[in-house]
């Protein structure tokens, strides 16, 4: 497990503190890890788009389009009006 040392201000120190305290951690390094984790969740690095709309796109779109005749339920094909 990486260690790491940093500053905060006061105001998050002692939201923190009062976090432990009232029971929602179990301690301060259990609130440190989940709060930064939450937090990385929310703002962490989105995926680049780029990687999953390559040639497999188009591969699966035909792969998903069925052909009528093929269609192993006989549907509704009449015409009304």
């Amino acid at each position: 497990m990486a260690k790491i040392e940093m500053e905060l201000a006061d105001r998050v120190e002692n939201d923190i503190e009062r976090m432990v305290s009232q029971g929602e951690f179990v301690n301060w390094d259990e609130a440190v890890e989940k709060l930064l984790t939450q937090g990385l969740s929310a703002y962490g690095p989105i995926e680049e788009e780029s990687k999953e709309l390559g040639g497999d796109m188009f591969q699966q779109s035909v792969a998903d389009q069925q052909d009528p005749a093929m269609r192993d339920e006989p549907g509704d094909d009449d015409y009304t009006l």
